[in-house]
């Protein structure tokens, strides 16, 4: 499996419910259809109340941790290819700028270590 994890940032001015709502209910279905080799999508929202900040360290500055699976690094690749067209991309990008903030959002492809416990 190939993995990536998003941080993403909402647009400045929305509320953190509005940003979660848009992002599940039209965001996740438009992926989903315009990712097909995407295995696994799973977003992780979490109350900025609850978070603990240690000593010096700063807030998050992104409010969901995105983590996308792929079957291989091709299917990852499949995902470049699909942003970078000039339809399915475009439909992806106008959508992401009606909640994201693009210039906070981070993409990492990690290597995953571990299970369960």
């Amino acid at each position: 499996m190939y993995k990536v994890i998003v941080l993403v940032s909402r647009k400045p001015g929305m509320s953190r419910a509005d940003f979660q709502r848009h992002y599940e209910t039209v965001h996740v279905p438009l992926v989903k259809t315009l990712v097909p080799a995407l295995v696994e999508y799973r977003r992780n929202f979490f109350d900025p109340v609850e978070v603990e900040i240690m000593p010096g360290a700063e807030a998050p500055d992104f409010d969901c941790i995105t983590e996308m699976w792929f079957k291989d690094r091709a299917g990852f690749e499949a995902l470049t290819e699909i942003n970078n067209d000039p339809v399915k991309g475009m439909l992806l990008a106008e959508d992401a700028l009606k909640f994201m903030d693009p210039a906070k959002t981070r993409l990492m492809p990690v290597d995953e270590f571990g299970g369960p416990i």
